[in-house]
This record gives structure tokens, C-alpha cells and sequence, in this order.
């Protein structure tokens, strides 16, 4: 069996599950390879993700989660780190300042605005019979509700969700430099949301963060650009590519598609988690070795880098029955889609308000999906999801 789990052609069409399934079988904690890198441990089993995501003593989210260490002379912002690159009690200190705001209760408290969202995105649709949903459906609703959050514009938002795709897309498919550039992009529209929120700040998240301290100090520019980037940045991954991809799912399952429709409302939970754990739509996160440690009979040296594959945690027969099987229905799911420990996933309440508002506008809404041209996906070995997908349909 050929592993590659760096190129995004490993990617095409979802997550490589043919290759998953050998890792977790012969070597759940395989060494690999990496043109350009020193290589690192590849973590396939649902049981040693869940023990490296929640170990950040032995397992640090320092100094990036990405396969690629950072280069000396590009993407360095200089003592700042992102929130997803630090470890507790640092990490800690960061979460709070915006936890309150992704709670369940305070994510119920959006539910009403954010189905209002999806009836406006149905409804730029319905009458047209045929549409990018990635772009015209699934990708407006993160793409609002973070603009919401933050008090800026909602088509800003989008412009703003078209940065996060590039940034997204492995640099090998890109113009040289072109993922930086959407990096900076980014921090400029940041740079004046500052300028904006200090002069008139309002009951927004970006008021409050520019207003909160950390250990007794205002946030710094630069921590505040990171922050928004973040935000922006993983605002949209899952919910984007979770709606297309669990679309697409459906699709192809009709039979699943016909019991979820049999009763929406009621079927749309455990439907959501199962779609969910099926599309994974984070691929990875990588964390490195403070010390030397033992994984599944692997050595693991100090300064390794240790990937958790999510993707193939989720599909773990050890844990799920089944587990090549769509199965809406599946009463006990356990997926860490949205990982787990301290850096699971902030935002997954909205994310599943999201979700569903979004799944219930358009299943009620919209019927006969066909493609109406091949999928394309993300070229990228980071985030799973189609790029365009083109639909047909008609009005329910």
C-alpha cells in the first residue's frame, strides 16, 4: 500500500480511507517521509488521536500545527502566536477571552437570527433551479454569522471567506506567494476593523476583544490580528465543508436521505453527527514531542512531529460499528470531528446551530439534487471539502 498523506491528491474525492484503513490494520502510528522536512508520526487509531489531542504535556501545540514548521523569514510574527499554536496555561488565558461567546446558552441565543440566515440564503436560490452550492449555500451561512459576531458588514463576511479558501489551499496549487498574500490581506481589513471598533466600539465580539485584558494587559494589534484571523479563518471550515460534503453524501445514499426526510426535524441530530464524523472536515492537526514518549509501541523522540489523523480516527472499527457504513441513525457516535481536549473545537455549538438551520432550510426547501457538473475539491491535505460543486434542483 502507497502512503501519502502530503499530497492533496491524496485528498481528491475526501479523506483517503483506503490508506486510513491499512494504517490503523498494520501501523497506526506510521513514521513518514517529508520532502523538504524531517518527516513525522502519522496517528490513524480514534484511541491515540484521543490520547495525543488531550496530552499537551507530552504533546504541544507549539510551534505550529501544521505539517510545514514555520519558515524564519515568511509567516513569522515575531513573539505572537496564534490561539490554536499555544499550550495551557497560555492557551487558557487566551480561550477565556472569548469563550463566553461560543457557550451552548449563548449560541441558543443566535438560533432564531441565524435560521433567519438560512431562509435569506434558501431564498437567493430556490428560484433558480441551479447554483455553486459550496459558494452560493454553504459557504454564506459561516460567512455571515462570523461577520454578525464580529460587527462588520455580512458581504464583507464573504469577501473575507474567499481569503480563508486560499489560505486553505495546499501552496503547490497556488501562484507562488499567493497564500501569504491572503494572510495579509486579511490583517489590512483587520487592521481598520481596529481602527473602527476603537473609535465606535459597539456590543460586537471585535469591540469586546479590543476592550478585554490578558494577564493585565490590552491585547496588542498583532494579537488581535491573530485572533481574527482565527476566527474568520475557523469560523467557516467546518460548517462550509460539513453542509457540501454532507449534501453530497446524501446524494449519493439515498436511502439515507429518503429516513432523514421521513422526519427532518426530528432525525436531523443524530443525522448531523453522523454526516459530521463521515466527511471529517478537518483532516489534521499536528502537535510536536516535548519528551521522549511512547505511542502505540512507537518510540516517540523529543522534537517529533505527531499528527492526528481525524479522519481516520473517525471511521475506527475499534469504536464505531460499521464504520464504512452512513448510518444517520447511529445512536452512540463518539467522532472527534471536532477534536478534543483543551483545543477542541470553540466554536462547535454555532457550528451545529449552523449546521442544522442550514440543513433544514434546504432539505425542506429544495429537492431532486443532481450534480450538474463533477466536483471540485479543495486541493488541500489540511481541510476536506469540495470547492464548487454545481446543482441542480427544484423548489420542494
Amino acid at each position: 500500500m502507497k502512503i501519502d498523506l502530503l499530497s492533496p491528491a491524496s485528498f481528491e474525492g475526501g479523506q483517503p480511507h483506503g490508506q486510513f484503513d491499512w494504517l490503523r490494520a498494520n501501523e497506526p502510528v506510521r513514521w513518514h517521509d517529508e520532502p523538504g522536512g524531517k518527516g513525522f508520526w502519522a496517528v490513524t487509531r480514534h484511541a491515540d488521536v484521543w490520547a495525543v489531542d488531550r496530552d499537551f504535556q507530552t504533546y504541544s501545540s507549539e510551534p505550529t500545527i501544521m505539517i510545514t514548521d514555520p519558515l524564519a523569514d515568511a509567516g513569522n510574527f515575531g513573539p505572537y502566536k496564534m490561539m490554536l499554536m499555544m499550550d495551557p496555561p497560555e492557551h487558557t488565558a487566551f480561550r477565556k477571552l472569548i469563550r463566553s461567546e461560543f457557550t451552548e446558552p449563548s449560541a441558543r441565543l443566535r438560533q432564531a437570527r441565524i435560521q433567519e440566515l438560512a431562509r435569506q440564503i434558501v431564498d437567493a436560490v430556490i428560484d433558480k433551479g441551479e447554483c455553486d452550492f459550496v459558494n452560493d449555500v454553504a459557504g454564506e451561512m459561516p460567512s455571515f454569522v462570523i461577520a454578525e459576531l464580529m460587527g462588520l458588514p455580512l458581504t464583507d463576511g464573504r469577501e473575507l471567506y474567499k481569503l480563508t479558501e486560499i489560505i486553505h489551499t495546499a501552496p503547490e496549487a497556488l501562484p507562488p506567494g499567493a497564500g501569504g498574500q491572503a494572510v495579509m490581506k486579511m490583517f489590512e481589513y483587520g487592521s481598520k476593523v481596529i481602527a473602527e471598533k476603537r473609535a465606535r466600539p459597539g456590543d460586537d465580539l471585535a469591540s469586546k476583544l479590543l476592550a478585554c485584558e490578558v494577564d493585565g494587559r490590552k491585547l496588542e494589534d498583532m494579537e488581535f490580528l491573530l485572533f481574527f484571523l482565527l476566527l474568520v479563518d475557523a469560523g467557516g471550515d467546518t460548517t462550509r465543508n460539513l453542509l457540501s460534503g454532507g449534501l453530497l453524501a446524501l446524494m449519493e445514499h439515498p436511502e439515507q436521505y429518503a429516513w432523514l426526510m421521513a422526519d427532518l426535524e426530528g432525525r436531523l441530530p443524530t443525522a448531523r453527527e453522523e454526516l459530521l464524523r463521515w466527511t471529517s472536515p478537518v483532516i489534521y492537526m499536528r502537535r510536536t514531542a516535548r519528551r521522549d514518549a511512547e505511542l502505540a509501541g512507537q518510540q516517540i523522540r523529543e522534537g517529533d512531529k505527531v499528527v492526528m489523523y481525524f479522519g481516520a480516527a473517525n471511521r475506527d472499527a475499534a469504536v464505531f460499528a460499521r464504520p464504512d457504513v452512513l448510518d444517520l441513525s447511529r445512536p452512540e457516535n463518539p467522532h472527534i470531528a471536532f477534536g478534543t481536549g483543551p483545543h477542541g473545537c470553540l466554536g462547535q455549538h454555532i457550528a451545529r446551530i449552523e449546521i442544522d438551520a442550514m440543513l433544514r432550510e434546504v432539505l425542506a426547501r429544495m429537492a431532486g439534487f443532481e450534480l450538474a457538473a463533477p466536483v471540485e475539491w479543495l486541493p488541500s491535505n489540511f481541510i476536506s471539502g469540495p470547492k464548487a460543486m454545481p446543482v441542480r434542483f427544484r423548489a420542494a
